[in-house]
Order: structure tokens, then C-alpha cells, then sequence
């Protein structure tokens, strides 16, 4: 019998052993993972309800399981549990990246709660921005009514004219309904491109702000004043009456979120200028949204009410009770409900989450000692 030279091959079911304890192994090691991750996402599949720490927990988890997705792979696990982990993939990556779904009590909360707020707890800028533009238009209204030369020194004769004879007459017959319907469009694109110039040229350390609440402050006095000196008082106080007070209030609202961006450029509170900005984010974001809302209730109302043949006591009336609505929204909404980490005074500390812009602490000289803002 002629002797063996090499180990005889090892049998199929011999090679299987080992891998098939490696599978066991993995399995019992990573269930728990899975299982902590799985329990996260059935609690809440809305992450943005979670604790900043649990939100960071989640995404640490969704990168684990995604490589133990490859992993199980590598190891052929048996498909129940790739099919698990696919599954699992999905749901962790539809939470963490997907956008939030339009939410009628979210958008009543922001209304009621998030816009108020944000607005009185940066009353400063809204103060400033008040001064820039209401001390312009007084000095505008005054001057025009008193001087024609004062107006066409701020805006051309043409201009003044065509102003003045389209509120020569009243609004006694109304207008027809498609003509409503394009103005209506038009006001919106007017007011929304007076408000957003006079927020995003804040990025200018707030100057840009500045020099538009002066500017539409000015002219807006001036043309209201020209064509009160002209005759036309009370058909231009008629139809503004009703849409003014929002309109107006949104354009300083507007002017005022950019002051606030200024502000946040200069006054850094020794973070990065962007982390500034990224701590200031949230009440920026509500005051330039309440804003658009206003402006489109106001370019609604401007398009079919302010010219409808309704009598004008009827239009001050109307004028007065939406101003009295306005103060009293923006001076008590949303004072009874506790503070969350989103509505809370920007700066303040918030368990769990890292400020953007704050120091490193035991950065090496010569290294950067800011942190970058986070992604969301």
C-alpha cells in the first residue's frame, strides 16, 4: 500500500463547520444592535421628536448595520437576515435623510407658537427696524404733502403722476375679476422682492438691511404724501386700509431678520461668523417665513378686497380690526407654551447638542480650533 504524502482534503460538510460558527458568532454579537436600532425607530419614526443624543445614536447604529449589511454578505448569511438588514437599512435611511411630510398641526405650531416667539425674542432688531422705516416714511409723507419739489427729488415727475391719476378716483365700481387675479400675482412678486432684498442684503453686516427699510420707507412716505397733496387722500387711505398691516409689518419683519443676520456677523460671541449664523438659524428662519405668510395674506387681500366697490367704512373698519389682530398676535401668541430646544433663546445650551463654531477642546497648536457646522 503506498503511504499518504498530504492530509486527505477536508469533506464539504467539514469546510461548512467553521463558517457556520462564524455566522452564529456574527448573529449573536450585532442582534443586539440591530434590535436597540429597530426599538428607536418603532418608538418615534419622526427623529426630530427623539433627544438630540438618542438622534446621534440612530445615526451611529445606521452606520453599523450598514456594514454589517456587506458583512453578512461576505459571511453568506442565510437571506432572512440579509433580507432583515435591507430592510432595516431603509427604514434608519428614511428617517435620518428623508424630508418631514407637511403637517397641518406643525404649521398651526409654527404660526402660533414659533413665529411670535421668534419675533420678541429678538425685539431689538424689530425695534431698529421699526425706527428705520416708519422715521422715513413720516419725513417722506410730510415733506411730499408739503412740497411737490420734495417728491421729484426722491422719485420721478412721471412716476408721481401716474400715481396720482390712478388714485384720482375712488373705487366706487370695483374691478373685474381676471384684472384682480393678475394683480393679485403681481403683489406678490412685488412684496416678496421688496421683503427678501431687505433680509438678504443683511448678509452685508446688516447694512444692506439698513439702506432698503430707509429706501421703501422713503418712497412709500413720499408717493402716499404726493398723491394726498394731490387730491387723492382719501381714495389712497381707502385701499391701503385693508392690507397694510400686513403688508408693511412684513417688509419690517423682513428688515429686521436681516438686522438680526447682521448682527450675528459682528456680534459673534467668540464663535466662527458662520457658527454664529448656524445658532441664530432657527428664529431667522421662522421670522422670514411668518413674513412670506403675511405678505401673501396681504397680496390676497390688496388684489380683491382694497379695490372691491365695497364702501370705504367698511374698508377702515376692516383695516382697523386686522391692525388691532396683528399687534395683539405678535405681542401675546404663543406666551403659555413651554420653551423646546427649538424655540429656546439662541445660545442657550441644549443637552446633547454640539454648537457649531464652538472651541475644540485640546486642539494642537497651529491646528484649527473651531468646529465646522455639523450636517443635519
Amino acid at each position: 500500500m503506498t503511504p499518504l504524502t498530504s492530509p486527505p482534503a477536508p469533506s464539504r460538510h467539514a469546510a461548512a463547520v467553521p463558517l457556520l460558527d462564524a455566522v452564529e458568532r456574527f448573529l449573536e454579537l450585532r442582534r443586539g444592535s440591530w434590535d436597540e436600532l429597530s426599538a428607536l425607530l418603532t418608538k418615534q419614526s419622526h427623529l426630530h421628536k427623539l433627544e438630540p443624543d438618542q438622534i446621534a445614536r440612530v445615526a451611529a447604529l445606521y452606520r453599523e448595520v450598514c456594514t454589517d449589511r456587506m458583512r453578512a454578505d461576505y459571511l453568506g448569511c442565510p437571506p432572512e437576515v440579509t433580507s432583515f438588514l435591507d430592510q432595516l437599512v431603509a427604514r434608519a435611511h428614511n428617517a435620518l435623510y428623508s424630508s418631514r411630510r407637511f403637517s397641518l398641526r406643525r404649521a398651526f405650531e409654527f404660526a402660533v407658537f414659533d413665529f411670535p416667539r421668534a419675533l420678541r425674542r429678538n425685539r431689538g432688531p424689530f425695534l431698529w427696524a421699526n425706527l428705520l422705516f416708519w422715521g422715513p416714511f413720516v419725513l417722506g409723507l410730510v415733506g411730499s404733502i408739503g412740497s411737490q419739489q420734495f417728491a421729484m427729488n426722491i422719485l420721478p415727475a412721471q412716476l408721481l403722476e401716474s400715481m396720482a391719476e390712478a388714485y384720482s378716483k375712488g373705487f366706487a365700481e370695483g374691478r373685474d375679476g381676471a384684472t384682480n387675479s393678475a394683480m393679485a400675482g403681481f403683489y406678490v412678486y412685488n412684496n416678496v422682492g421688496i421683503a427678501f432684498r431687505c433680509f438678504a442684503t443683511g448678509i452685508l453686516f446688516g447694512v444692506g438691511s439698513v439702506f432698503f427699510l430707509l429706501y421703501n420707507g422713503l418712497v412709500t412716505g413720499a408717493v402716499m404724501g404726493h398723491v394726498i397733496r394731490t387730491g387723492g387722500g382719501p381714495n389712497i387711505l381707502t385701499f391701503v386700509a385693508g392690507h397694510a398691516p400686513l403688508e408693511l409689518t412684513a417688509i419690517v419683519i423682513s428688515g429686521a431678520a436681516g438686522l438680526q443676520m447682521g448682527r450675528a456677523l459682528v456680534a459673534t460671541g467668540g464663535l466662527t461668523r458662520l457658527g454664529s449664523l448656524w445658532v441664530a438659524r432657527h428664529d431667522l428662519a421662522a421670522q422670514v417665513v411668518g413674513a412670506a405668510w403675511m405678505l401673501l395674506g396681504a397680496a390676497a387681500i390688496e388684489g380683491f378686497w382694497s379695490p372691491s366697490s365695497v364702501s370705504p367704512p367698511i374698508k377702515w373698519a376692516f383695516g382697523g380690526v386686522l391692525t388691532c389682530l396683528v399687534v395683539l398676535y405678535l405681542a401675546l401668541a404663543g406666551r403659555r407654551r413651554a420653551v423646546t430646544p427649538h424655540s429656546a433663546k439662541p445660545g442657550a445650551a441644549v443637552p446633547g447638542a454640539a454648537v457649531p463654531g464652538a472651541a475644540v477642546p485640546g486642539a494642537a497648536p497651529g491646528q484649527p480650533s473651531v468646529r465646522p457646522p455639523e450636517g443635519p
